[in-house]
């Protein structure tokens, strides 16, 4: 099974700039390469923690090269980069939309939906002025692992897979791979084990995934979470105060995406 990995293993930025870009599920030293890419191939003893990255960033040099769009506009932002459906909670029509990038080992990421979320949706999702998208930017050997199961979750459970990944974070999170306590998160929701292994052999599935995290990094997303607001980029965290200053303005001159001026 590890040799289905090998091709996916790369070597982990660390240092990059964001509120978990500095993630502790990741250990770099002074030369900002994790101790886990030093060895890609090192694996433990068990077969339940074998030390791949499939989401790992790419080398210094292929970094050097990537094209980041400067300015990106709403199209640019909305635009998928692949053809896994979109997570979101909220009507596509919606005046408002937030795109959320986020690690599932983030704590910020776990706090902002423990703390933010229940207001947000509650306020603004649920009235039909906001629409908010969760992107996959997973940080950690751990972060990927989890991100594989979220995925491969049916659609309509995604959502509460992801709220039960973050709530729970401190009983699955770690450094190493430990796919056991990731399942026992994913069997909440009613994934069978069968299922759940399956995940791991989808290269089509893995390769949706790096493409979105690479299209996160060509918006100019450095770490997690970061957030787009319509076509703002915050890199760190929102409080409610920053979302109601950012978005109020915006729903008080449009309808559905439509300018009130012409609005009917």
């Amino acid at each position: 099974m590890r040799s289905a990995w090998q091709g996916a293993i790369a070597v982990v930025l660390a240092g990059v700039v964001g509120a978990c870009a500095a993630e502790t599920l990741v250990l770099a030293d002074a030369s900002g390469i994790s101790a886990e890419s030093r060895d890609p191939l090192k694996a433990s003893s068990t077969a339940d923690k074998p030390q791949f990255n499939p989401f790992a960033d790419a080398t210094a040099a292929a970094a050097g090269g990537r094209e980041v769009i400067t300015n990106p506009t709403i199209a640019d932002i909305m635009k998928p980069a692949n053809d896994l459906p979109e997570l979101a909670a909220g009507q596509p029509g919606a005046p408002v939309t937030i795109i959320k990038y986020a690690s599932l080992t983030c704590p910020y990421c776990a706090k902002f939906q423990r703390d933010i979320f229940p207001v947000l949706k509650r306020e603004y999702i649920d009235t039909g002025k906001m629409r908010l998208i969760i992107r996959d930017f997973p940080i950690g050997f751990q972060s990927g692992a989890a991100s594989i199961a979220l995925r491969c979750a049916p659609p309509q459970k995604q959502l509460a897979l992801y709220e039960k990944f973050l709530s729970q974070q401190t009983a699955w999170a770690s450094q190493e791979v430990r796919r056991d306590a990731i399942f026992k998160i994913a069997l909440q929701v009613g994934m069978t084990r069968a299922d759940f292994d399956a995940c791991y052999q989808n290269q089509g599935m893995i390769s949706a995934l790096n493409a979105m995290k690479e299209r996160g990094r060509t918006l100019g997303i450095v770490g997690t979470p970061n957030f787009f607001v319509q076509d703002r980029l915050v890199k760190g965290t929102l409080e409610m105060s920053q979302i109601r200053e950012l978005v109020d303005p915006i729903v008080a001159g449009r309808v559905a995406g439509v300018p009130a001026t012409v609005a009917r």
